[in-house]
Formats: C-alpha cells, structure tokens, sequence
C-alpha cells in the first residue's frame, strides 16, 4: 500500500515539475535552462495558466538574450496577426488567462499588448539597440529577478 501512495505522490509532483524538452540543428545550441525557483517548494500550488505562461517566457527571453551581442535588444512579433514588433520592456500576467507584454514598437509608440494564454505565439527577435544608449536593456534578468524574489 506504501508503494502505491508514494507512486502516486511522485506522479502528482511530476506533474508540476517544469519540463523542457528541444532539439537544435546544432547539437551544441543549449536548451532552455530550467531554474531551481521554478522547481521550488511553492511547484505543488495550483498555478493559472498565464502565470505558467509568464514564467516559461522569462526563460525563452533570457536564453534569447544570451545569444545578443552588445548592440542588440530583445522584441517580439507576435503569430496569428500583423501587429509588428515590441520591444520589450515589461511583462506580467493577469490570473487566470492574461498575459501582458508591455513596450515600443519601431517608431517608438508606448504599446501594450494583452493576450489570452490560449492565443499565445510569441517571436522573439534581436532588435538594434537604440542609439542613445550605451547599454541593451536585458529584460529577461529583471524578469528572472522579479521571480526570484517573488517566490
């Protein structure tokens, strides 16, 4: 009876767990690194889709980021429309189902877009930074940050 209880048990957990599975043209390109906060204490709780969403995209533009050079930035095209780019300079999540991302486009209008988790395709691209900064903006820190801190 104990094995069936701890059977059972290790499957809920593994429900929970975050798991990533990728493969690359080339073998050497890293997958998405998975950190520890987000395989914590707190994995068991019930999460809402778009805070699951939330934080997996923390991942994807950190990981993104690591492959720019100094002159570039994070932005992202978003699937299923034409609504250009954002570069991206705030994220969050509204429970349940809301994903925020929060930014510029091209021309440099303030935009704001809300998705539902269900509707969401997300393209990152490397945008040139802009001129009259010496440094890119590396989101996907303080996004990873805000997680850390948060948990």
């Amino acid at each position: 009876m104990d094995d069936v209880i701890e059977t059972t048990a290790e499957y809920a957990e593994s429900a929970v767990l975050a798991r990533c599975h990728e493969v690359h043209v080339d073998p050497n390109t890293p997958c998405t690194e998975i950190p520890d906060n987000l395989i914590n204490e707190n994995a068991g709780s019930a999460k809402s889709p778009a805070q699951w969403a939330y934080e997996r995209l923390i991942l994807y533009i950190q990981n993104f980021e690591k492959t720019l050079d100094n002159e570039h930035e994070v932005a992202m095209g978003f699937a299923g429309g034409s609504p250009g780019t954002l570069r991206i300079e705030g994220m969050g999540y509204f429970d349940p189902d809301i994903v925020t991302f929060y930014g510029s486009d091209p021309s440099g209008a303030k935009t704001q877009l809300i998705q539902h988790v269900s509707q969401l395709g997300v393209m990152l691209r490397a945008l040139p930074k802009p001129p009259e900064t010496s440094e890119p903006a590396r989101i996907g820190f303080r996004l990873a940050q805000d997680l850390e801190t948060s948990a």
